[in-house]
C-alpha cells in the first residue's frame, strides 16, 4: 500500500496524517480516519480543505479531526471534531451546524419480525399518522411558558408531562437536558419557528425506522443494552431541533462574524465564524445552542411517546408489556465543555462534534449507570435501503479522538447529482421489491436518500473499528422506513 494518497500520509490502514505544511495558517496537523479507498475518494473532495481551515482556529488542541463518513459541510466538515482550550480556544457555530442536536434515538422491543410482518402497513400508517413528517411538519403548539421550560429542561420537561418515563432521561445524553441553557439566548424568531415543532420529524435525511436485529457481534455487549436474539424490533429515529436551531445558527453567524474581526482572528472560510469562548458572543452562543439542543431532546422524547402510543394502538398492548424501553439517545451536532487528557494532564475543551457521535469508553462517569461495564451506546444510520449499527465506545477514542466516532453513512452524492443519477428509478417500488414498506411525504424526494448517494455504512463502522475508537455491537435492516 501507498504511503501517500494526495496529501495524506499513511499512518496505518485505518489512519491519515493532513500535514500542518499543506497550507498556511494551520496550527495542528488533520488526522483522517479512513480505509486506502475511502482516502482516495476523501482527496477528490473538498473536505479536506475544512479540515485543514479548522486547524487554523486559535485553541485548537492535537488535531483536526475527520471521521470516515466526512464530506463537504458549513465551514466545519461533516464528520469533523475539533477541541479547543477553554481559556485560549473559541466556538464556532459552523462547527455545530445548523441542526443543533441533531441526533439519534434506539427503542427496543420484545416483538419480532414475526410479530410485526403480518400488520407492518397497519404499523407504518399509524407510525406516520403520529409522528408529523416532512419541511415544514407540526407537532405540537406550545405557548411561551411550554416553550421556555422546552428550552431550560428538554426531554425532563416533556417526561414530567406524561410523555414518556423516567428511565428514558437516565439513557439519554446529559440526562436530556444540558446545562447552561438560557431561553433568553434564543431569539423571538427562533422560538416562533419551534413553537409548532415539537414532536415533529423534519425533512431530509431524517427518518423513522422499523428495524430487526440481523447480526449481533458482542452478545455480551447487545444483552446489557436489552438487544436479545436476532429478528428481534426495534425503533430507530433520526431528528434535531427543526427550524429552531436553525435560527439559533443563522442568528449567531452574524455575531460570531463581528466578534472574529473584533478580536482579529484570521478566518480561512467566512464560514468558520468565531467568537473566543469566554467572549460574550461565545457564552450567548453556547447558552442559545444548549437551548437548542434541549429543544432537540424534547423533541425527540415526544415522537418515543408518538411510537409507543402507535404500537399500543396496532397491538393493543401497553408500551411496558411491549418491552418498548429506551436503548440510548445521543447528540451527533453539538459542542461540549469536556475534561480531555492532552499531553498527559487534564484540560478542560469544548469538544465540537459535528456529524460525529460521543463515544466514551466503559468506566466513564458520563456513561449511564447500566452501561458503564460495556462503554457508551453509539447508534449509527445507515441509508433507507440498508442498514444500520449499534456500537460502543472505547478506551482507545477518549485518547485520541477525545471520545468521538461517526455518526452515520456519509455522503457520496449531493443532493443533485443523486437525483440526476437515479432519474427514472422509481425508488419506493424498489424498496418494496426489498420488503421495506415506505411512507413517505414527499416521494419525489426519495433519490436524494437512496442508498447510491451513501457510503456503506458497514465500510464506515467497520473503519471505526479497525482504528479501535469504537467496537460493533448489533447491526438491523429495515422493516418499515417514514420519510419527510
Amino acid at each position: 500500500m501507498s504511503d501517500r494518497i494526495g496529501p495524506l500520509e499513511r499512518i496505518d490502514d485505518f489512519r491519515w496524517r493532513l500535514p500542518a505544511t499543506f497550507r498556511p495558517g494551520m496550527r495542528v496537523p488533520g488526522i483522517v480516519y479512513a480505509d486506502a479507498s475511502m482516502a482516495r475518494r476523501i482527496v477528490d473532495d473538498r473536505s479536506l480543505e475544512q479540515v485543514a481551515n479548522v486547524a487554523t482556529l486559535p485553541g485548537i488542541v492535537r488535531a483536526s479531526l475527520a471521521m470516515p463518513d466526512i464530506h463537504w459541510g458549513y465551514g466545519f466538515p461533516i464528520g469533523g471534531v475539533a477541541a479547543f482550550d477553554e481559556e485560549e480556544g473559541v466556538v464556532a457555530a459552523g462547527g455545530v451546524g445548523y441542526d443543533i442536536n441533531c441526533g439519534t434515538r434506539i427503542v427496543r422491543t420484545d416483538l419480532t419480525a414475526a410479530d410485526v410482518r403480518p400488520v407492518i402497513d397497519r404499523l407504518a400508517d399509524a407510525l406516520y399518522g403520529d409522528v408529523p413528517a416532512g419541511l415544514g411538519s407540526r407537532g405540537t403548539r406550545e405557548t411561551d411558558a411550554a416553550l421556555e421550560r422546552a428550552l431550560r429542561d428538554g426531554a425532563r420537561w416533556a417526561v414530567e408531562l406524561g410523555r414518556g418515563w423516567d428511565e428514558d432521561l437516565t439513557l439519554t445524553e446529559e440526562g436530556g437536558a444540558m446545562p447552561g441553557a438560557d431561553p433568553a439566548a434564543v431569539s423571538r424568531p427562533a422560538k416562533d419557528r419551534g413553537r409548532t415543532q415539537i414532536g415533529s420529524l423534519g425533512s431530509g435525511n431524517h427518518f423513522l425506522e422499523v428495524e430487526t436485529v440481523s447480526e449481533i457481534l458482542d452478545a455480551a455487549a447487545a444483552r446489557v443494552m436489552g438487544i436479545d436474539a436476532i429478528d428481534q424490533v426495534v425503533v430507530f429515529f433520526h431528528c434535531g431541533s427543526r427550524g429552531l436551531g436553525h435560527q439559533v445558527c443563522t442568528d449567531h453567524l452574524r455575531g460570531m462574524a463581528r466578534a472574529a474581526e473584533a478580536h482579529r482572528i484570521a478566518l480561512a472560510d467566512r464560514q468558520l465564524a468565531c467568537a473566543p469562548i469566554g467572549s460574550p458572543e461565545g457564552r450567548a452562543y453556547l447558552a442559545a445552542m444548549a437551548a437548542a439542543a434541549n429543544f432537540a431532546w424534547a423533541n425527540r422524547q415526544f415522537i418515543t411517546h408518538a411510537i409507543r402510543r402507535a404500537f399500543e394502538h396496532v397491538f393493543q398492548r401497553t408500551p411496558e408489556s411491549l418491552g418498548m424501553r429506551l436503548v440510548y439517545d445521543v447528540a451527533h451536532n453539538i459542542a461540549k465543555t469536556e475534561v480531555h487528557e492532552v499531553e498527559g494532564r487534564p484540560r478542560r475543551l469544548v469538544v465540537h462534534r459535528k456529524g460525529a457521535t460521543r463515544a466514551f469508553p466503559p468506566g466513564h462517569t458520563d456513561v449511564p449507570v447500566r452501561y458503564r461495564a460495556i462503554g457508551q451506546p453509539v447508534l449509527i444510520p445507515g441509508d433507507m435501503g440498508r442498514y444500520s449499527y449499534l456500537l460502543v465506545g472505547t478506551e482507545r477514542g477518549m485518547r485520541e479522538t477525545f471520545g468521538s466516532a461517526c455518526h452515520g453513512a456519509g455522503r457520496l452524492e449531493s443532493r443533485g447529482a443523486a437525483k440526476r443519477q437515479l432519474c427514472g428509478i422509481d425508488i419506493a417500488e424498489r424498496m418494496r421489491a426489498q420488503g421495506i414498506t415506505i411512507r413517505v411525504t414527499q416521494p419525489g424526494l426519495l433519490a436524494e436518500e437512496a442508498s447510491e448517494a451513501y457510503k456503506d455504512v458497514a465500510d464506515v463502522v467497520a473503519v471505526c473499528e479497525g482504528a479501535g475508537i469504537a467496537k460493533r455491537v448489533a447491526r438491523f435492516r429495515p422493516l418499515a422506513v417514514i420519510k419527510g
